[in-house]
């Protein structure tokens, strides 16, 4: 089988965005392990990164996470990053690394803490003035670990003031961006818990406030490709974080531990408009790399969602629409289910090399030599990593 060409033409619209700190040392709250080579700044991630694209056409853009990518020229980034073929994307904020913020951030009873939390926001946005970026992302620690420790609703509405106060700022061609996560590292209540809470913050802001869907950040059997259908059709889904869990927020290789899952959310967002040049929801990575080598790791993610969303591309939505009417419910699960099965590895190699890509990226930058060369160069400095 050959991609059509309707498949193949819809494949090319895919962009998938790297963060920059998966390319630094990560891990576990228990051990991070360093590995040679590891980038010390922000341009050496970059340079990282653009190895991914180089191998894959998939990923022309890196994220930066402030203040573990700060710099004192982001002009100089800017053009650092074009100079080896990607662009700088979306700006992630960071209330979670600060003594201050132990009980909270835009949600903090302190007029100061907030404020610092504040400030710290807008100046992620005139970093974005100087990076050409689009997002802002936003991903709150902010909870409690025990009932009665705070109030619960007046932590909503000091978040709130707070996000509206940032949300001003955004000029027109931005977007801010809230993340939920269902608990760590607060255990009893999470300010952001849910998409239903994000939401209800993002809609009482404006049009250009959306949601950032991490796949990691739900309970067991959640059906997270229903929370892709909603937000879309709501016009609220602004952006992934692409990652896998087996138990809770593992920030593992997407599609590793339940591919079946990946198919499925893809499904959802070709169906609701949100793929490609139909829409603005962003793909992006959010993994860490503890053991495994992070440019490869990186490859094979974004070779993963590769795959799924060609599989995706080949459900019959015809024949699909009708068995639904029908009401034939083994014919409609079992169109799906052909898609699924689908092996598209052999199509997908023949599409790259149709595009002077590599037909096996993994294979081409095993044998670049780029991790030998990097280990021997980046000796001395501190290697970068999530500062924890």
């Amino acid at each position: 089988m050959a991609f059509s060409s309707h498949v193949a033409s819809r494949l090319e619209e895919q962009a998938i965005e790297l963060p920059s700190w998966a390319f630094g040392n990560s891990g576990t709250r228990f051990k991070v392990f360093g590995t040679p080579g590891t980038p010390r700044d922000p341009f050496e991630k970059i340079a990282d990164a653009a190895q991914v694209h180089k191998h894959t056409a998939l990923s022309p853009s890196v994220a930066l996470h402030i203040p573990w990518d700060k710099v004192d020229d982001y002009a100089e980034l800017r053009k650092h990053a074009e100079d080896h073929g990607v662009a700088l994307g979306t700006v992630n904020s960071n209330t979670f690394q600060d003594d201050d913020y132990k009980f909270g951030s835009l949600a903090h009873r302190d007029d100061r803490i907030r404020r610092k939390a504040i400030d710290h926001h807008l100046e992620c946005i005139d970093i974005m003035d100087e990076t050409g970026s689009r997002d802002l992302k936003i991903w709150l620690a902010d909870g409690t670990n025990y009932a009665g420790q705070d109030d619960m609703r007046g932590r909503q509405d000091r978040m709130h003031e707070s996000l509206q106060e940032i949300y001003a700022r955004i000029g027109e061609g931005q977007r801010l961006v809230l993340e939920y996560k269902i608990f760590e590292p607060a255990f009893y209540h999470m300010d952001v818990p849910d998409w239903g809470t994000s939401y209800a913050q993002v809609a009482a802001l404006g049009e250009r406030a959306t949601v950032c869907l991490d796949t990691g950040h739900h309970a067991p059997s959640t059906n997270i490709e229903f929370i892709v259908m909603q937000l879309l059709r709501l016009g609220k889904l602004g952006s992934f974080d692409f990652n896998s869990r087996n138990y809770a927020d593992d920030d593992l290789i997407v599609g590793a531990a339940d591919p079946f899952q990946l198919f499925r959310i893809l499904v959802e967002v070709i169906r609701g408009g949100g793929y490609g040049k139909d829409g603005d929801t962003a793909f992006m990575l959010d993994q860490c790399h503890n053991i495994e080598d992070k440019i490869p790791g990186q490859i094979r993610s974004v070779l993963n969602v590769q795959e799924m969303t060609a599989r995706a591309l080949l459900v019959d939505r015809e024949a699909l629409t009708a068995a639904q009417i029908e009401g034939d419910v083994l014919q409609a699960h079992g169109i799906l289910m052909d898609a699924f099965y689908t092996d598209v590895r052999a199509d997908l190699a023949a599409w790259r090399e149709e595009r002077g890509l590599p037909a096996d990226p993994m294979q081409a930058f095993a044998e670049s030599g780029y991790l030998a060369t990097i280990a021997q160069e980046r000796v001395g400095g501190v290697q970068a990593g999530w500062g924890a």
